[in-house]
């Protein structure tokens, strides 16, 4: 039994024939010199351009938007630490709240590391207590609400103080 392979005949695919006269016409050389070079077109890069420029549209406001939500945070959370110094403060003195911010911050040990007036994350906030020890208030004002705690919660008040805090 023969186990040579018989040479290429016509019932094979074309793919395995190989052509014996080709020659490439002089369009074809042509071609080939002038190929372009594998960079981007003109209406590619502002296709792209535009949607980025759509992405970013959409984008920008959101994250505005989350910026917002992190100050209003923070602004309750500065208010919530003051009221809770206020009152630790106003448990280990008899009931007697803090009459100046240095009752807090300059007790040992202090009920606040740092002072808590003036401004910081979009909100200003201002401090009121009472000469006698009978409460205190604290208002954070901002560019959006703006917020303010009292002796007891938001809704009481303290007699003669500076700060309104409007119930919300």
């Amino acid at each position: 039994m023969n186990t040579m392979r018989s040479p290429v005949t016509s019932h094979q695919s074309p793919v395995t024939k190989k052509k014996a006269n080709y020659k490439p016409n002089k369009l074809h050389k042509l071609n080939k010199l002038h190929k372009p070079k594998g960079g981007f077109t003109l209406v590619e890069i502002i296709i792209v351009i535009a949607i980025l420029a759509l992405l970013a549209a959409i984008a920008v406001p959101n994250v505005m938007k989350q910026k917002m939500f992190a100050n209003e945070a923070a602004a309750q959370a500065t208010l919530r630490t003051f009221s809770m110094a206020c009152e630790t403060y106003s448990i280990a003195n008899n009931g007697n709240y803090p009459t100046a911010e240095a009752d807090l911050t300059g007790a040992a040990p202090p009920y606040l590391t740092e002072s808590l007036a003036g401004a910081s994350a979009g909100y200003t906030f201002t401090q009121d207590f009472d000469a006698t020890g009978a409460g205190y208030a604290m208002k954070a004002t901002g560019a959006a609400p703006s917020y303010c705690i009292k002796t007891g919660g938001v809704e009481s008040s303290v007699a003669g103080a500076a700060i309104t805090c409007t119930a919300p």
